[in-house]
């Protein structure tokens, strides 16, 4: 896949958030454990995604973290690019720093119109939405 390790784990965790019923914070441990990622790692990754204002943390016995809006109003590119930036949707498949429409790198012509799609697809995709994705992200 073209997404970082903690950009994986960044979706997988805020779709975990999302399937929940109950409203509240939720401790980094019980998701770390849920999931199987690292507690600091995964901490990490709720930082960056804190500091994008895709979650709020409360310290404290009943602290955890928790969404900061409804999961229908969290789009999957949002969590994207607060871990990995917005490169995926905007850079060469190759990593060539000169490709474009005038260089074209030999992959240019089938990868763009894929990005494209892929930028609307996460664009379009909130957590609500992937009901299938939330539950396979439990296993």
């Amino acid at each position: 896949m073209m997404l970082s390790k903690s950009c994986e784990y960044g979706l997988r965790a805020a779709l975990y958030l999302a399937s929940l019923d109950e409203e509240g914070y939720v401790p980094i441990s019980t998701i770390s454990e849920e999931l199987d990622i690292s507690f600091p790692f995964l901490t990490k990754i709720f930082q960056k995604l804190n500091d994008a204002g895709l979650l709020e943390s409360q310290r404290g016995p009943k602290g955890g973290v928790a969404l900061t809006r409804p999961a229908e109003d969290v789009m999957l590119y949002e969590i994207v690019a607060a871990i990995d930036g917005d490169a995926l949707f905007r850079e060469c498949v190759l990593g060539l720093p000169n490709c474009g429409d005038a260089d074209p790198c030999p992959l240019h012509e089938q990868w763009v119109p894929k990005r494209e799609q892929l930028e609307t697809m996460f664009r379009n995709a909130s957590l609500a939405e992937l009901p299938e994705v939330r539950l396979a992200a439990l296993d």
